[in-house]
């Protein structure tokens, strides 16, 4: 007996030994970098109750007051470095994007689908990033320019046939919908789209609940709503197999698709991804539309002046009777800088989640592997240093030699913030916000 418990003390005594030594093997980065300044919150739950009490805004702009343009929190269940410059967002998404890798929280990703290509990085990535740019690319969405038109217009005649009074972001998300569903599976049958509208609305409302399986919650409502989902996702993939369809839209391109191995996608990995794509457009298309007509009613001067463009464009189509051409789309200048002042004051993606798959040292502060890294792009939108007078609405400010309609990629190669255009900085941001979606 005595012999077993003499064992057994060995035994512990090594075990906390190599312990100790495995831990100070792995906390040498710790010794030569700090963390980041900041508060890590309460055990398990960090600082997620006092994200979700107030406004994610104030919570992530009075953090970077009190500790500057780097510091940790836990958010979420992850330990996280939030990140609130211009260079910090560079360094994340473009310089040194391969010291981390696309990541969401469990409980977000779960709503979407472990298959989305935005949770991947390397191969899988890269093929389904094509993939979708490819059923995406301007020469599809010209083809499809008639048909939203006619969606838009379709919308505008029911509000007026109502006589009611709508909400606007409720209706603009309808339309938005409709939208993405026509790019990914063309016209499709009534009754698909209407199941598929009824359940992504409450995985949509459950997205950004506090994440619990308790029943009746919204996040476990959303749960239920992403199964049915795949049940009716599978069943217009079936369709669509059996009758051999040869579409040329987004879920034709993932039924013809074949990887270097002859390897085709499987329905979970096309459901995950349809479901990725509308997240990806759905939601932020809508606020944007929204925060422009909202913008645009709150200046009189600019509204008029912006009609008096689009009315332009009306004429030379005959009355609207020709339908409107991509050409034409490209052509509004004064519209585009409203649509670019509005994603400014809105900042619809105030944030982006990455994680460091190294120890990582930035500006001589450790991001430790495995913890969350996300870039604040609201913060740097509001930011008086790269925007004067930052919660004034001013279209102006993107009047500027080669803004109009520039590439969304290559922004971020200018070196110096402090050179940079409020175009450029806002540019750099869409184009922090492609990269975010994989696309």
């Amino acid at each position: 007996m005595e012999i077993v418990s003499i064992l057994l003390y060995i035994i512990l005594f090594l075990s906390t030994l190599l312990s100790l030594l495995k831990k100070q093997k792995n906390g040498i980065h710790f010794k030569k970098f700090k963390l980041p300044p900041g508060s890590m919150g309460w055990p398990y739950v960090g600082e997620t109750l006092q994200l979700y009490s107030q406004d994610p805004n104030i919570f992530f702009l009075t953090k970077q007051k009190r500790y500057g343009e780097i510091f940790k929190t836990h958010i979420l269940g992850c330990p996280c470095v939030m990140l609130a410059s211009p260079e910090a967002a560079r360094f994340v998404l473009v310089t040194h994007a391969h010291l981390f890798k696309p990541t969401y929280p469990k409980s977000k990703e779960r709503l979407i689908g472990p298959h989305a290509l935005f949770f991947h990085r390397g191969g899988y990535h890269a093929r389904l990033r094509r993939l979708v740019q490819n059923s995406l690319a301007p020469q599809t969405i010209k083809k499809l320019i008639p048909d939203i038109q006619g969606i838009a217009v379709s919308t505008l005649e029911s509000w007026a046939a109502s006589g009611q009074v709508v909400n606007t972001f409720y209706e603009m998300k309808k339309l938005s919908f409709d939208v993405g569903i026509l790019s990914i599976f063309g016209h499709i049958e009534r009754g698909f789209r209407e199941m598929l509208e009824e359940n992504y609305r409450k995985v949509d409302k459950g997205y950004n609940s506090f994440p619990t399986n308790i029943p009746g919650t919204a996040y476990q409502q959303a749960i239920l709503a992403r199964k049915r989902l795949n049940r009716i996702l599978g069943e217009i993939i079936s369709s669509r197999k059996e009758k051999r369809l040869l579409e040329k839209d987004m879920l034709g391109h993932f039924l013809s698709f074949k990887d270097e191995n002859d390897q085709k996608l499987s329905d979970e990995q096309i459901a995950d991804n349809i479901i990725g794509v509308l997240f990806a457009a759905q939601d932020t298309t809508a606020s944007v539309i929204t925060w422009v007509l909202k913008f645009l009613h709150d200046d009189p001067k600019l509204l008029e002046a912006v009609k008096a463009e689009q009315m332009a464009i009306y004429d030379a189509n005959n009355g609207g009777k020709m339908p409107l051409t991509w050409e034409q789309t490209r052509s509004m200048p004064l519209t585009h800088r409203v649509v670019m002042e509005s994603l400014r004051m809105a900042s619809i993606i105030s944030f982006t989640f990455r994680e460091a798959v190294v120890d990582v040292d930035y500006k001589g502060y450790l991001i430790p592997k495995g913890w969350k890294v996300m870039p604040l792009f609201r913060n740097i939108h509001h930011n008086p240093e790269f925007f004067p007078n930052p919660q004034e609405f001013d279209p102006s400010r993107f009047e500027v030699r080669g803004c109009e309609f520039k590439k969304w990629y290559s922004i971020w190669a200018i070196p110096s913030a402090s050179t940079r255009t409020p175009s450029q900085i806002l540019e750099g941001t869409k184009a922090v916000t492609i990269m975010m979606f994989g696309l």
